[in-house]
């Protein structure tokens, strides 16, 4: 049987840095699982942002810009809007031209972008607070695909909006407590 590489992806907005981080700081600093993080932000604040978890988290974090490849033991941030493509044998992180959403970066486009990779990939996608349905559609359709897929639940968002929207959307993707969302991708990445 083929042992399938690991990809985390992770939506959030409004109420998100605080969850990021609580989620990042239970990680141990060995978790070498790449995750990629989609946090609807003003392109103005991104890299302070980044910077800020880069100087107080034990992850390496990257402001994923322009054909970024995906590694291990990082945390790979999109500046704008991105997506994943397989450029021969490297997963890379690229800025995505023409995309239409009142949201940056978009979740769905990132989470769209992965569909393709679940042959390919163990995909683990995870749709944090947030204001709107940004992600729920992408979340949705890698469920689909045979990705993991988590919508925050209600006790735990600060804004029931986008994972609410997910759940909507497609009954088989789990609904957990962030604290339980905390517990999963520890094990997901072992």
């Amino acid at each position: 049987m083929l042992i399938k590489e690991k990809l985390i992806l992770i939506g959030a907005s409004t109420g998100g840095p605080g969850h990021l981080k609580k989620i990042l700081l239970s990680l141990d600093p060995s978790f070498s699982t790449p995750v990629v993080i989609a946090k609807h932000m003003n392109p103005v604040f991104i890299t302070s942002f980044v910077k800020q978890f880069d100087d107080e988290l034990p992850f390496n974090f990257i402001l994923a810009d322009d054909r970024h490849e995906i590694k291990n033991y990082t945390m790979h941030v999109c500046a704008t809007h991105c997506e994943l493509n397989k450029r021969e044998r490297y997963l890379k992180l690229e800025s995505a031209s023409g995309v239409t959403s009142h949201y940056n970066p978009s979740v769905d486009h990132l989470f769209y972008s992965a569909v393709k990779l679940c042959k390919e990939y163990d995909v683990l996608a995870i749709l944090l607070t947030g204001i709107g349905h940004d992600g729920a559609a992408g979340l949705s359709e890698l469920k689909n695909m045979g990705a993991t897929c988590i919508a925050e639940s209600e006790e735990s968002a600060i804004v029931y909006g986008m994972p609410k929207k997910a759940a909507e959307l497609n009954s088989n993707i789990k609904v957990m407590h962030l604290n339980d969302i905390i517990k999963y991708i520890k094990r997901f990445g072992d």
